[in-house]
């Protein structure tokens, strides 16, 4: 979560009354198995009438009181604040296209933060609607980030070869050595590779069971769509190799979503959560309300915090950062290049990816095929449902996550999220439970 975006969040939660002190998770470290009870678990933020004063604000002063007034030097913060709800919220009201129609008009004359915040809001609020305006100024764009999110704004409407071979033309009049620059050297691998990953395998998933299971860790894995409109599902395999399962003997499956508000690809601040490998490395507790107090699992990635990310893992300085990195997966694993998308995101910047639930009413999102799953800013969010009399949890995929995961004494170990493949639909708890099916009975044999 980027320090804007806290800013906006904390504005309309003191406007409805809501403290707002911190903005970050609070990680906390368990010695030994623990289990939280979800009858301690409260947030004021999920009251009925907190909700509805959130929701009126939102609606009435952020974004239709912004958008209809002017544009300009001295009203910029407040149109960006607006866009970041309407991304946050995926408002799509005549006021929004008013708002960003006023943005593209004073498009040069307006920051770069301004800029990339309505790339976010089109990207994932109007997919289509502004193809031809970000096509007439991106021969113009001088910022390697703002000239990646236009051109994968245009590609997602236009992913012909002949649209690629001009935008890598166009990066190399715009920008001298563009492949020395991180961002643009992963813009040119996703235009050239993604149709053809979308459409390709993964390798043995055994494979990557059995390789874990022998480097005694502790793993997420978080199993999605290539199109992240449609939700995911997550399990646990322990230190031992064995699978999280409930009382009755059937696997634990919890629905999970990797989609951003903005849906904008992985290397992309505040885009989709990245494939690839990340270290769990405690379990925090947000005073963010729009994350809410539910306990979360504090990820990172490479180049975060390399000391905690290859915690109690053998790494050879001799060798490279990305060579390193490979090692945590099996060899069929190693050159895929999707796996590595976690890896290239953290070069490129990306930070504070994390496992959470949601305060969000889903109502906001309802009709959705991820509903009532709710977006983040790039994180894996589950579900959670709140009393809104008493702002008590009632239920949560997420402490159930938790707490399948602390059956073990360990509070760290690998978060795994790997794109099965490109289907239409959810990724159901049967689609998986006959997947560690078909590992178990291979192993035993």
């Amino acid at each position: 979560m980027t320090l804007k975006k806290v800013s906006y969040i904390l504005l309309i939660l003191c406007c409805i009354g809501i403290s707002a002190d911190a903005q970050d998770s609070i990680p906390k470290q368990q010695d030994s198995i623990y289990q939280y009870d979800i009858r301690t678990i409260q947030s004021p933020f999920t009251l009925g009438t907190r909700r509805e004063k959130f929701e009126n604000y939102l609606y009435n002063k952020t974004i239709k009181e912004t958008y209809t007034g002017p544009l300009n030097q001295y009203t910029e913060d407040r149109f960006q604040d607006a866009t970041l709800s309407a991304i946050q919220f995926l408002i799509d009201t005549p006021y929004t296209k008013r708002g960003f129609e006023k943005m593209f008009d004073w498009y040069f004359q307006s920051d770069e933060y301004t800029r990339e915040t309505l790339l976010m809001g089109i990207y994932g609020i109007y997919p289509t609607l502004y193809n031809q305006k970000v096509a007439a100024v991106l021969p113009y764009e001088k910022n390697p980030k703002l000239f990646a999110m236009e051109a994968l704004y245009n590609f997602r409407n236009d992913s012909s070869a002949e649209f690629v071979r001009r935008i890598l033309h166009q990066m190399d009049i715009q920008f001298a050595q563009y492949q020395s620059i991180p961002i643009l050297a992963e813009l040119r691998k996703y235009l050239l590779n993604h149709v053809k990953d979308e459409h390709s395998a993964t390798p043995s998933l055994r494979e990557l069971f059995n390789y874990q299971r022998l480097f005694g860790q502790k793993v997420i894995y978080s199993f999605q769509r290539w199109n992240r409109d449609y939700s995911g599902i997550c399990i646990v395999q322990y230190e031992d190799g064995s699978f999280a399962k409930d009382s009755s003997g059937k696997l634990i499956t919890i629905k999970q979503l990797a989609r951003s508000g903005s849906g904008m690809p992985y290397f992309i601040t505040n885009g989709n959560t990245p494939q690839g490998v990340y270290r769990i490395a405690g379990i925090g507790s947000s005073i963010d309300h729009l994350i809410g107090p539910t306990p979360n699992l504090q990820s990172v990635i490479p180049f975060q915090n390399d000391s905690v990310f290859y915690r109690g893992i053998t790494y050879d300085p001799t060798a490279s950062q990305l060579d390193n990195y490979k090692r945590l997966l099996p060899p069929s694993w190693q050159n895929y290049l999707p796996m590595q998308e976690s890896f290239y995101a953290g070069k490129i910047g990306r930070r504070y990816i994390i496992v959470h639930g949601s305060t969000l009413d889903a109502k906001f999102f309802a009709g959705r095929t991820f509903y009532p799953l709710t977006p983040t800013d790039g994180c894996l969010a589950t579900a959670e449902t709140w009393n809104p009399q008493s702002g008590y949890l009632q239920q949560s995929d997420q402490l159930k996550l938790v707490n399948t995961f602390l059956r073990t004494s360990s509070t760290m170990g690998l978060l795994i999220v790997i794109n099965l493949n490109n289907q239409p639909r959810n990724v159901t708890p049967e689609e998986i439970e006959e997947l560690i099916k078909n590992y178990e009975i291979s192993i035993t044999n």
